[in-house]
């Protein structure tokens, strides 16, 4: 009671809230009040202490005059959060408006994940990521919650086909680079794979040498071969050198990323190319062909290739043998070999020619068939005087050769093909695919030589022509060509004449010309030659007829039809000769022909 009476109320009542004081009273309240309170800067990251959950937010104390609030949303990843769990936040204000500490997490966890990166770029630190998704070029990666770019190359040391199947798996990277402008972030998975082949490939290496069976992955497949990761060292695996038999492209009998075994079968001096053999790890198949094989055998295999020379067998994977075009058919005119095979036909052979050491081997498809040449009616078949219709397949200055058949050639020589016209080349008359009606003039079997004749079908007209052109006869005839020497004359029933310079002379004095058309007189007449030498000048004057005249005189055409008079002067009329007539048709329809 005492004491309530002692306590001076006046001096309480009249002062204000800490007004009691004295100035180092004062100063030492407010020394151990800053004690008990932390230091902070806006737009920092520090640590706190959950001091209170509910179902908004979480309480944080960061030593503060104040505590903060953080949502609740922002703790998702920490489902176990309890009161007394330290946590790192970032200081947005330290007052706001309403006289809060505003808190935030995920501003926190980003701007350590920024540190962390950067750190990692730094010191070369190897981070664990998770595959989000895939991209263009290649995958987002997510490091301490910053999305990452892995390019496609960067993801292994192969070429990778499928980026989908990394998606939702942990992958290890590192930092390759950040670009802070774009706050964009790239990263490698590919460097950490390339540490380690390093000491696989300084293995490799130095192990290496010819022989060596070594296993591989196919990781590149080319038109000249395929390229196989030997575990960190690359090896070209030729296309020659894959299998025995021919093969077009790898692909049609080995796949990407299949495991395959391989010989080393040479490399360079910096052991940086590497040659690899498949083929090589099997016997050679010419080593097992069958001792039974021998020239003359029959064999069966497929058409592998088809060359302008000639066409490749395959018996077997490996061995082949070569069918020249000379020895597809009996005939003597090489032709391509596509007409007769074709790349993968079935076909059967003939064994000309067996070289085991080489390994080289000659064929024949004609063999399966008989030689024509030496068929027992062939003496029969094409004897003198017999008539055969033939295939023109090819001409020369001296005749043309005719295919009767296939594997018999016979030759018409360019005397053989008219009785009239004068034929200085076989194209004049014919041309190569045309048919051609002959009859055969010798038969040589041993040396496999026919000759033939076309205009032997037809009578020799010449021997009509004797008793209708005699010496002295006069014919209208037409000039069609003139040159230094004399001029070529158009005869009756197509026949050609000759006459001199000097016989060309008018009687006027003056020269004939091409086309003119007049008599003429017969001065010289040859069956065996097939000329006749005519003048005009003699027509009307006597002396430039031949002096003396040919002893033999002009057979008559037909035994009905008397030759025209030969005088000199005497024109032959023709009109009436109906056996001349129809020479001159048949000989048409056989020029024609």
């Amino acid at each position: 009671m005492s004491n309530n009476e002692d306590f001076n109320w006046d001096k309480f009542e009249t002062k204000g809230f800490g007004e009691g004081y004295t100035s180092a009273e004062r100063a030492e309240m407010e020394k151990l009040y800053d004690q008990t309170l932390t230091e902070i800067s806006e737009k920092e990251v520090i640590k706190g202490a959950v001091v209170g959950i509910n179902d908004k937010d979480v309480i944080i104390n960061i030593g503060f005059k104040s505590d903060g609030l953080v949502p609740r949303t922002e703790f998702r990843d920490l489902p176990d959060l309890k009161i007394g769990d330290e946590v790192e936040l970032f200081i947005e204000e330290q007052e706001n408006s309403l006289g809060q500490l505003v808190l935030s997490r995920k501003k926190a966890k980003m701007v350590r994940a920024w540190q962390d990166i950067e750190d990692a770029l730094e010191n070369d630190n190897v981070i664990e990521g998770l595959v989000k998704r895939r991209t263009k070029g290649g995958l987002i990666v997510d490091i301490y919650g910053v999305e990452a770019f892995l390019p496609g190359s960067q993801i292994d040391v192969k070429p990778i086909r499928d980026f989908d199947i990394y998606v939702g798996k942990k992958m290890e990277v590192k930092v390759v680079k950040i670009n802070h402008a774009n706050d964009n972030v790239v990263v490698s998975h590919k460097v950490l794979i390339e540490k380690d082949l390093e000491k696989q490939k300084a293995e490799i290496l130095n192990n290496l040498e010819k022989g060596q069976v070594l296993e591989g992955v196919i990781k590149n497949m080319t038109n000249f071969g395929v390229f196989i990761d030997l575990g960190g060292v690359d090896g070209l695996l030729h296309i020659t050198d894959i299998s025995w038999g021919r093969i077009n492209h790898p692909e049609e009998v080995l796949n990407l990323d299949d495991k395959v075994q391989v010989v080393v079968l040479d490399f360079d001096d910096d052991k940086k190319r590497i040659s690899l053999g498949m083929k090589q790890l099997t016997a050679h198949p010419w080593d097992s062909l069958s001792a039974e094989l021998e020239v003359g055998s029959k064999v069966k295999g497929r058409i592998v290739n088809v060359a302008d020379y000639g066409a490749f067998l395959e018996l077997a994977p490996g061995v082949e043998g070569l069918i020249h075009v000379s020895e597809m058919s009996w005939s003597q005119h090489l032709r391509n070999p596509a007409d007769f095979v074709k790349v993968n036909d079935e076909i059967e052979a003939v064994v000309l020619t067996l070289d085991k050491d080489d390994r080289k081997m000659s064929l024949g498809i004609k063999q399966l068939t008989e030689d024509p040449w030496t068929k027992q009616d062939m003496g029969t078949k094409y004897a003198l005087g017999t008539k055969h219709t033939g295939v023109v397949r090819n001409l020369t200055n001296f005749g043309l050769f005719l295919e009767l058949e296939e594997g018999i050639d016979g030759l018409v020589h360019v005397s053989d093909l008219s009785w009239t016209k004068k034929i200085k080349h076989p194209s004049e008359y014919v041309k190569v695919s045309d048919e051609l009606e002959v009859i055969v003039l010798e038969l040589d079997v041993d040396n496999r030589r026919l000759a033939l004749g076309h205009k032997q079908l037809e009578e020799n007209p010449w021997d009509t022509f004797e008793g209708v052109f005699p010496v002295g006869s006069t014919h209208k005839c037409t000039v069609v060509s003139k040159n230094d020497k004399g001029a070529v004359l158009e005869l009756p029933y197509g026949l050609e004449g000759f006459a001199t310079i000097k016989n060309l002379e008018k009687e006027d004095g003056s020269q004939l010309e091409v086309g003119d058309s007049v008599d003429f007189v017969v001065t010289e007449f040859s069956k065996d030659d097939k000329r006749i030498v005519l003048s005009h000048t003699a027509t009307f004057r006597e002396e430039a007829m031949p002096s003396k005249q040919p002893a033999k005189k002009a057979a008559a055409p037909s035994a009905k039809k008397k030759a025209p008079a030969a005088d000199a002067g005497e024109k032959s009329t023709l009109g009436d000769l109906d056996a001349l007539t129809a020479l001159k048709e048949k000989m048409e329809g056989g020029d024609n022909k």
